[in-house]
């Protein structure tokens, strides 16, 4: 790719990049940070602090594609695509267990998470993914035509926000311990 050769060949090109960044740009990711790093230490969530994370990575993954693709005339393919890259994600942890130490408080309606660097992870790779291909773009934008990077860059924007509704969909079974019950008999 442009940009990876630019960088291997240029590593000081990385300053002039960031310096063209947007301002708000490091605002997004100082909140994302927040959010990964909220999810380092082990705590007690309402489900919509549970779900807040699966939404807002959703949200920037579908911006990305639409962002990034759509004046390519393809656009309602590469979402059905997305969504379809997400689904199988979800359907394929769907025996998955919650993350161990994790339970479900039905008086405080309250799920207790123990700490993991696995957000943190996905949220980095979504934020990174969507710099890194809002900067191959701006330094060459044909590549938005561009069938097989269109598709690659949709799919994993799928995946990973498949991988980061997996998550939250595991805990969320907790609170309704027929579904849970069903899935621990099948793991």
């Amino acid at each position: 790719m442009l940009l990876t050769q630019l960088l291997i060949q240029h590593p000081s090109a990385i300053v002039d990049i960031v310096r063209q960044t947007p301002a708000w740009v490091a605002g997004l990711l100082a909140g994302l940070l927040w959010l990964g790093f909220s999810a380092v230490r082990t705590r007690n969530l309402h489900i919509g602090r549970l779900v807040l994370m699966p939404v807002a990575m959703g949200g920037m993954a579908l911006w990305g594609v639409t962002s990034a693709f759509h004046g390519a005339g393809q656009l309602a393919e590469l979402l059905a695509l997305w969504l379809v890259c997400y689904a199988a994600v979800l359907a394929a942890s769907w025996p998955l267990r919650a993350p161990h130490g994790t339970r479900y408080d039905a008086a405080g309606k309250r799920f207790h998470l123990p700490g993991s660097w696995m957000p943190m992870l996905l949220i980095l790779a979504i934020f990174l993914m969507k710099y890194a291909i809002g900067v191959q773009l701006a330094m060459a934008p044909e590549l938005a035509a561009n069938a097989q990077f269109a598709l690659v860059v949709t799919a994993l924007y799928g995946a990973l926000s498949g991988l980061t509704a997996s998550r939250a969909l595991r805990v969320l079974r907790l609170a309704h311990p027929r579904t849970a019950h069903l899935v621990a008999s099948r793991a």
